[in-house]
């Protein structure tokens, strides 16, 4: 089944661009394209360049807002909503309207106060996360991409900006630029189509890890799942939901992490992107494969 997506969505590879406003991101090719699936027991399948890593980039903040809640009461939703922006992923307008409160922890000012809160928690936040995929994912060579992150932090203006922002109104409780280099870090981090199929798998298993551990409550993981459906695509959720039919949380670097719940994750990855920051290729995957296999939660 796979291997027939890779086939149908063979036309759509090389549409659209690579995120050209990251200078090591945009030399990547946009025509390359993997997808893997892992399911409940671990088991993972692919098809095309399904071990190929790239930039993970913001689908990183489903992992790092799930280890926050992992280690807190929940406090973390008086600093950042649970409601869609309707707005670019970067944007600043809303942040003025509504007092420095992010609309949801998925956009970057939403992401930049998860990661503040997982650094008063644990101290080193991209490193408590990359630990946590490599043990979910069961590769120990995980690592930040060292030349995306510093392609970022010499572009992160906007960034700068927005946590500068939420710390005049008492949003932010760490120094910006230590936030701001957590975030980057964990925005660069490498992973393949099958790491981050693996690493996804817990939100599947109803918040339990792959040692059979509880990494979050059921109740917790149904609300990351259905934060990733109204807001895990920037402004596009509504036509991902329309599509596709499953929680899913995008990323720059043009990967996508799906869950089907009580079945089993899927990543794709191909690095041309929409007008919105999403692949054009993983979209159209990912809506073959929720036809194929009538997996949808609707």
């Amino acid at each position: 089944m796979l291997e027939r997506i890779v086939e149908e969505v063979a036309p759509l590879r090389g549409a659209g661009v690579a995120a050209d406003y990251i200078p090591a991101l945009a030399r990547v090719d946009p025509g390359r394209f993997g997808i893997a699936l892992a399911d409940l027991d671990g088991q993972v399948h692919g098809a095309g360049e399904w071990e190929t890593a790239f930039s993970v980039q913001s689908i990183s903040k489903v992992f790092t807002l799930a280890l926050v809640l992992a280690g807190t009461d929940e406090s973390l939703w008086r600093r950042v909503g649970r409601e869609p922006s309707g707005n670019a992923f970067n944007s600043l307008t809303q942040l003025e309207r509504e007092r420095g409160i992010p609309r949801n922890p998925f956009i970057n000012a939403g992401a930049l106060i998860v990661t503040d809160e997982l650094i008063s928690q644990v101290g080193d936040a991209s490193g408590d996360l990359l630990a946590f995929l490599r043990a979910e994912s069961g590769n120990p060579d995980l690592r930040v991409d060292e030349e995306v992150a510093a392609s970022e932090a010499a572009h992160a203006d906007r960034n700068l900006a927005v946590t500068h922002f939420m710390a005049s109104y008492g949003n932010v409780r760490n120094p910006v630029p230590e936030v701001l280099d957590q975030y980057v870090r964990q925005c660069s981090i490498e992973m393949s189509c099958r790491d981050l199929a693996l690493a996804g798998r817990f939100l599947a298993a109803h918040g339990v890890r792959r040692d059979g551990t509880e990494l979050v409550t059921n109740r917790q993981a149904k609300r990351i799942n259905a934060i990733m459906l109204t807001c895990g695509t920037y402004d596009a959720a509504g036509e991902f939901a329309y599509r596709v039919g499953v929680p899913g949380k995008s990323g720059v670097g043009g990967g996508i992490l799906a869950i089907v719940p009580g079945r089993c994750a899927v990543a794709v990855w191909s690095p041309g992107l929409d007008v919105r920051g999403n692949s054009v290729a993983g979209v159209a995957a990912l809506d073959h494969f929720t036809t194929l296999t009538g997996w949808s939660i609707f």
